[in-house]
């Protein structure tokens, strides 16, 4: 098909399409209707959720993007991010960031966001098939492409540092294995396993618009502050089409809501969960930013309060007001909870590291400061207190490990280490289903759980399969042999591989700078 003709009937040049035109002959003008299956045939996925489609055109698609022009847009980006992902490794750019921990919170990047961005790219591709509009159809399937190149360019980015540091090799299949990979793992086999409209507010409301602005945003400015040049370049350059991924999320939401008003009860509990589904994912990030971060720059509740409260409650759900949609359930928890939410999760993560494939260590002095500095309700009454009780611990040779195994959510598989905001002794919460006892960190988890019962009750939970022998063996060496960990992947920071290797590199480059100083002098 061409867009432009070079003659008319009368002989004169035809006039080029408009943007709009030449965007609807490259996409949805090559739609056809089935004419030897029926339409239900051919879409068997679009009607069993509930969801009232009535007019698949009036789907509307904001950037109007058509192939050719998506890819040479991609190709620009690709060309600048690989010129410095390769000025990076020549000019030894892994010596430059901050200190060697800091990886450590690229390598939960690395095992908990990338082989999501993989899931997105599987699944958006399958959609892009089994949607009945070719407008919803154009937009999965561009998704899919960008999750893909996502998908691609974090490995390469980080690929480099996996030359000189542990814990980065065998991620993807430490994402099926290791405990704590299998919170984001649980999240999107949720998604993944929902319907297909379903689907479009997991990824679109709550991926995007909460899990991406609480990550991408913040955590990028974090990676320059940390001289992680690469990891900010890929940030960067992914955030368009992250941009482009909420926007097309919105337009989902208001599509459904615009159609039939009986979609409007279904997408409001599809915003309750998944906003409590993405933001339990989200405890990852938040002991990112607060506690694996040299420089911190932005802490949680900066960044909470910055993109969830302002721009989300203040911003997204008034404009979703006019079609019915209230603000999610249990938002009072979550906001309670930032101030206690890293903390949490950090503290469970250092007891927990022997068994996970990055380090943890007690904050220093100076970051005892900055985290009471952001805190100032929690930090130096609640949580302090702890790590001095920590630190005087490691001091005796007795550094802290639990030495058991933690009871995890049915739902969300976070240990059970969340207070609730009306009771702060209160960690655990319970459902029954069908004779079972089931064991639950919220009352989030407790609802979605008891939504359906049927659908959690299958979890792969990792304590279970490790009691039930699954996972390599009945002790701890035979689990991390199962993990396929090495030496330097776990455990204590101080006096670790990366440790070591940092100082001594570090040490080399000092003596070569003092030889290269007395050799100045005596010129």
């Amino acid at each position: 098909m061409t867009t432009e003709a070079t003659t008319n009937t009368g002989g004169k040049p035809a006039k080029k399409l408009t943007m709009k035109k030449r965007y609807s002959a490259l996409t949805r003008d090559l739609d056809w209707k089935p004419s030897y299956v029926t339409e239900e045939q051919m879409f068997p996925h679009t009607t069993y959720e509930g969801i009232k489609i009535h007019d698949w055109s009036k789907w509307d698609d904001p950037f109007r993007l058509t192939v050719d022009a998506y890819y040479r847009y991609q190709a620009e980006k690709d060309k600048r991010l690989y010129s410095v992902l390769d000025g990076f490794a020549q000019g030894q750019g892994h010596l430059t960031i901050s200190e060697a921990r800091y990886l450590n919170a690229m390598k939960v990047f690395l095992g908990g966001v990338t082989p999501l961005e993989y899931a997105a790219h599987r699944h958006f591709a399958y959609l892009a098939r089994h949607y009945n509009g070719p407008g919803p159809r154009f937009a999965a399937l561009c998704q899919s492409i960008d999750e893909m190149r996502h998908a691609q360019t974090e490995i390469h980015t980080l690929s480099n540092y996996n030359k000189y540091y542990s814990g980065f090799h065998n991620f993807s299949e430490s994402f099926d294995r290791v405990w704590y990979l299998s919170v984001p793992k649980s999240y999107f086999d949720d998604a993944l396993t929902a319907g297909p409209f379903e689907f479009l507010i997991a990824i679109g409301f709550s991926f995007e618009y909460l899990l991406t602005n609480l990550l991408f945003v913040p955590f990028m400015s974090a990676a320059s502050f940390n001289g992680d040049l690469p990891t900010m370049t890929f940030g960067f350059s992914a955030q368009s089409d992250e941009s482009r991924h909420m926007t097309l999320g919105l337009e989902a939401i208001k599509f459904l809501l615009e159609q039939d008003e009986d979609n409007v009860p279904i997408v409001q509990e599809w915003v309750d969960k998944w906003f409590w589904r993405g933001y339990r994912v989200t405890a990852i990030i938040a002991q990112m930013l607060d506690y694996m971060l040299p420089r911190p720059v932005m802490s949680w509740k900066e960044a909470f309060e910055l993109y969830f409260e302002e721009q989300m409650l203040g911003g997204l759900f008034p404009d979703l007001a006019y079609y019915g949609i209230k603000p999610p359930r249990h938002v009072e928890q979550a906001i309670w909870e930032k101030d206690h939410l890293s903390h949490v999760v950090y503290e469970t993560l250092y007891n927990f590291s022997f068994a996970a494939n990055f380090t943890t260590t007690v904050p220093d002095e100076e970051h005892h400061k900055w985290l009471a500095q952001q805190y100032p309700d929690t930090y130096e009454k609640t949580y302090k207190p702890r790590w001095d009780k920590y630190e005087e611990l490691d001091k005796a040779g007795k550094r802290q490990y639990f030495p058991g195994l933690p009871q995890l959510c049915q739902v969300c598989q976070v240990p059970m280490c969340f207070p609730a905001h009306d009771d702060e002794t209160q960690t655990q919460f319970h459902s029954e289903f069908e004779g079972e006892h089931y064991n639950l960190c919220s009352e989030g988890c407790k609802w979605i759980f008891e939504r359906e019962p049927g659908k959690y009750r299958q979890a792969w939970l990792p304590v279970h399969q490790i009691l039930a022998g699954n996972c390599g063996g009945p002790t701890v060496p035979d689990v991390l042999a199962w993990y396929k960990f090495q030496e330097g992947d776990n455990g204590e920071y101080v006096g670790s591989v990366d440790h070591k290797h940092w100082i001594e590199w570090h040490d080399q480059i000092e003596d070569v700078a003092g030889e290269t100083a007395d050799a100045g002098k005596e010129a």
